[in-house]
């Protein structure tokens, strides 16, 4: 009967093969336990990736319009705030000057006006809030600030005043300043752009515009009458007492209308930061789900892998003690 044998070094070449392809096939189930993927995706699906690419491509889309959804949250709490603080402002300050003009002593009007200052320049300070560097009042113009510093507006308002003595005077004055096309609120105090950001996009045909801009006919007017305020009383203007008293009862009324639109803007943007949570936690199901997807797609089953892990590490080291044993074999060994 004839039979096959290897040649020592055939013999020690098909040990260290097998030594070999084993090892491999250890370090491949360890990375599969330990990451939970399976490391030869092609065998796994058979080739077959249309379903696992059409999940990838979804995971992505799904990932922006998080991202998107993330940031339009952000946007809309940060205008939310901004507009609590003009609200909150107009609310506190309009009765007070409404009963100064009713007739109060110059020490009030000073300190009433001097509180307006204060209160103008904290204005556009809010107005000019950033979320991550960008701009959230000055339109599509994200980069640089909404308002220019009270201290230049106000400045400019004196020059445009200079002059006036009567109460009607001031207020045509303040009107073409804040109101009138190229007057000098587009020109001085507003540094952004004309058009709004661009909506936010919360799905496949779903967004959500935070168009709410610094040189809105709302926040316009709530800066006039705080304007209106903080120079009735201003010693380089040398108002009469009747015109100070007037230009603050003024403002307050002014400012009680412009609180009253105010508000009604910070309805529509809490409406919309209800569909953004919405469109949130939507997005964040979907994304959930396709990552589950994924990895049924792409799961390495734990129990089968540590069982297929145990026979490998059974076969290397039974090859180890076969390969121990061959090398102790020698021809006196034989003849005994």
């Amino acid at each position: 009967m004839n039979s096959l044998s290897f040649g020592d070094m055939a013999q020690s070449t098909l040990l260290r093969r097998q030594n070999s392809q084993l090892k491999s096939e250890m370090s491949r189930l360890t990375l599969e336990l330990s990451s939970g993927k399976v490391q030869d995706v092609s065998k796994h699906l058979g080739g077959d990736f249309g379903y696992l690419g059409e999940v990838e491509r979804s995971l992505r889309v799904t990932s922006a319009f998080k991202t998107s959804a993330s940031e339009a949250a952000t946007f809309a709490a940060s205008m939310q705030s901004a507009l609590g603080f003009v609200s909150n402002a107009m609310g506190s300050m309009g009765v007070g000057l409404i009963a100064a003009g009713e007739g109060a002593i110059s020490g009030t009007r000073d300190v009433l006006s001097n509180e307006a200052s204060g209160q103008f320049e904290m204005m556009i300070g809010a107005l000019n809030t950033t979320v991550a560097g960008r701009s959230v009042f000055a339109g599509i113009d994200t980069n640089g600030a909404a308002l220019a510093s009270a201290e230049d507006m106000l400045a400019d308002l004196r020059t445009a005043l200079a002059g006036q003595t009567t109460l009607a005077g001031v207020e045509t004055v303040m009107d073409d300043w804040f109101n009138a096309p190229g007057g000098g609120f587009e020109t001085v105090g507003y540094l952004g752009e004309s058009q709004s950001l661009e909506p936010f996009m919360l799905g496949d045909g779903e967004r959500v515009s935070l168009d709410v801009r610094a040189d809105g006919a709302a926040l316009r007017q709530s800066l006039k009458a705080t304007a209106m305020a903080a120079l009735a009383t201003d010693s380089s203007l040398a108002f009469a007492a009747d015109v100070q008293a007037g230009m603050l009862g003024n403002a307050g009324e002014a400012m009680l209308g412009a609180n009253d639109q105010v508000t009604a803007i910070r309805a529509k943007l809490g409406f919309a930061e209800a569909r953004i949570e919405d469109a949130g936690a939507r997005l964040a199901s979907e994304h959930t789900s396709l990552e589950y997807a994924r990895g049924d797609l792409l799961g390495a089953d734990p129990y089968e892998t540590i069982t297929r892990l145990e026979e490998t590490q059974f076969r290397l080291e039974s090859l180890y003690a076969a390969t121990s044993r061959l090398s102790q074999l020698s021809l006196m060994g034989y003849m005994r």
